[in-house]
C-alpha cells in the first residue's frame, strides 16, 4: 500500500499507524474491566449451530446444517427468507439496559451488522437489508443506545463487521486480489461514518478483514478521522481488527483472537471477549446446559483477565424475538452480585508485580499503588481456615488484612522465607459475602 501523504496543517494524528498507534488509550477503558457483548441479527432466526450459521450452510455445505434446512424448511428457503422472521417482538430496550446494569458491566458492544451484512439500524447502503426496512421494522441500534444512555452508567459501544461473505461488491473485489475497491467505497466507509456520527459510540469493535489489507479498507484514514474530528474522538476506543495482519499488533487495545486469556501479563492494553455460550456467539434453540459457563468459571475468567491487565467482554446471544434467555439473565445478575461485594478489587485497578500467587493456585492479585492497597482474589475458600499467601512481604503493625463484604480485619502471620498466612473468618455458609471467590484488601504490603 502506498503511504498516504498528511494533508496541509495536519492534524494531530495522521492516517499512518505509527501516529495512530501512539493515540493514548482513553483512561476509561481500563477502568472499566468488564463489558457486555451482544450478538443478535438475523442468525438468531434459525438459532442452530452458530452465527455462522448461512456460510456453514451455503458455502461450506456443513451436512448438519443443511439437514436442519432440509427438515425444517422448504425446498427453495433461501437465508433472505429469515429476514422477515427476524421480528424482535419483545426486544424492550430498557429491560436489557436494567440487565446490563444489574451486571456490573461498565460498556456495552451490540453487533451493528455482522457478516451476514443486515444492519440493525435504517442504514441507507444496505438496502431492504436491514432493521428499519423489514424484520423488526425498527431503529434497534437507536433504541438501545437510548436506554443505555437514559438508564444507566455504561458506555454505549457497536461491532461492525468490515466485509460481507456474500456481497456482490464485495466477492467482484476479492476476485481482484483487491485492486478494486468498489465494496469499502460504496457499503463500509459511509456506513461507519453514518454509524460513528448517528449513535456516538465510545467503543468501535470492527471485525471480519475479509483476508483484505488495511489500505484496502482505508482504516487509517478512518480512524485519523474518528480521532481528530469526530464527535466521539476523545472518548473512543477502538480494536485491532482493522486488516488482514493488523491484529494483536495496529489499533486501539489489542483482541488478538476470540476468547484470548493468555495467563500473564501484556505490555499493551488488552481484551478477552469470550462467550456464556462455549460454543457460539448468537443464541442457540440447541444449546444445553453444559454448553453453557458456570458462575464459577465466569468469575474465575474476569478475575484472571484484570489480573493480566485485561478487560472481560462477556457475550451473550437474545433470541430472534428479542428476549434474554433466562439462563443468559441469570449469569449476568450473579456477576452483577459478586462485583457489588468485590468490585473495589476489579475496577479502576492497575496490575500488580505479580498476577498470580506462587504457593497457592487460583489466586490473583491486582493493586492501587496510591491506596497503598493490594487485593488477592481466591477461587476455592481453603478448609483449614487459612489461606497462604507466596507473594506479599508485609510488616508488622502497618500492614492491615481485611476481607471484602466481611469488613473485620483478620489476624496474619509472616511466613519464615517470605508472604503471609491469613486466618480466615469462620463463617457459616450464609454468612459468606458471596459464594464464588472471595478477595482480600491488604494494606501496606510490598
Amino acid at each position: 500500500c502506498p503511504r498516504p501523504v498528511p494533508a496541509r496543517g495536519a492534524p494531530r494524528f495522521d492516517p499512518t499507524w505509527e501516529s495512530l498507534d501512539a493515540r493514548p488509550l482513553p483512561a476509561w477503558f481500563d477502568q472499566a474491566k468488564f463489558g457486555i457483548f451482544i450478538h443478535w441479527g438475523v442468525f438468531s432466526v434459525p438459532s442452530f449451530g452458530s452465527e455462522w450459521f448461512w456460510w456453514y450452510w451455503q458455502k461450506e455445505k456443513i451436512q448438519t446444517f443443511v439437514d436442519f434446512m432440509k427438515n425444517n424448511y422448504p425446498p427453495d428457503f433461501k437465508y433472505e427468507d429469515f429476514g422477515p422472521l427476524f421480528t424482535a417482538k419483545f426486544y424492550d430496550a430498557n429491560q436489557w439496559a436494567d440487565i446490563f446494569q444489574a451486571s456490573g458491566a461498565k460498556y456495552v458492544v451490540l453487533t451493528s451488522k455482522h457478516h451476514e451484512g443486515f444492519t440493525l439500524w435504517g442504514s441507507e447502503h444496505s438496502w431492504n437489508w436491514n432493521a428499519v426496512d423489514e424484520g423488526p421494522t425498527r431503529d434497534v441500534v437507536k433504541e438501545l443506545e437510548v436506554a443505555i444512555r437514559n438508564r444507566t452508567d455504561l458506555r454505549f459501544g457497536l461491532y461492525y463487521s468490515l466485509f460481507e461473505w456474500f456481497h456482490p461488491l464485495f466477492l467482484d473485489d476479492e476476485s481482484s486480489s483487491f485492486q478494486k475497491r468498489q465494496f469499502p467505497v460504496s457499503k463500509m466507509q459511509p456506513e461507519l461514518y453514518e454509524l460513528v456520527n448517528k449513535y456516538r459510540p465510545e467503543v468501535l469493535w470492527a471485525d471480519g478483514d475479509g483476508g483484505a489489507p488495511d489500505c484496502y479498507w482505508n482504516s487509517t484514514g478512518f480512524l485519523a478521522w474518528l480521532y481528530n474530528e469526530s464527535p466521539v474522538r476523545d472518548t473512543v476506543v477502538t480494536n485491532d481488527r482493522w486488516g488482514a495482519g493488523s491484529i494483536c499488533k495496529h489499533g486501539g487495545y489489542y483482541t488478538c483472537s476470540d476468547r484470548y486469556n493468555p495467563g500473564h501479563l501484556l505490555p499493551h492494553k488488552w481484551e478477552n471477549c469470550m462467550t456464556i455460550d462455549k460454543f457460539s456467539w448468537g443464541y442457540r434453540r440447541n444449546a444445553g446446559i453444559r454448553d453453557y459457563l458456570t458462575i464459577e468459571e465466569l468469575v474465575k475468567q474476569l478475575v484472571e483477565t484484570v489480573s493480566c491487565g485485561g478487560n472481560l467482554l462477556m457475550n451473550i446471544g437474545p433470541t430472534k424475538d428479542g428476549t434474554i434467555s433466562p439462563i443468559f439473565e441469570e449469569r449476568l445478575r450473579q456477576m452483577g452480585t459478586w462485583l457489588k461485594v468485590n468490585g473495589e478489587a476489579i475496577y479502576e485497578t492497575n496490575t500488580w508485580r505479580s498476577q498470580n500467587d506462587t504457593v497457592t493456585p487460583d489466586v490473583w492479585y491486582t493493586s492501587k499503588a496510591k491506596e497503598n492497597l493490594v487485593y488477592a482474589m481466591f477461587l476455592k475458600w481453603p478448609t483449614s481456615g487459612q489461606l497462604f499467601l507466596g507473594q506479599p512481604k508485609a510488616t508488622l503493625g502497618s500492614t492491615e488484612v481485611k476481607l471484602l463484604g466481611h469488613g473485620q480485619p483478620l489476624k496474619w502471620i509472616s511466613l519464615e522465607k517470605n508472604g503471609i498466612m491469613v486466618e480466615l473468618p469462620h463463617l457459616t455458609f450464609h454468612q459468606m459475602p458471596c459464594k464464588w471467590g472471595w478477595a482480600l484488601a491488604l494494606t501496606n504490603v510490598i
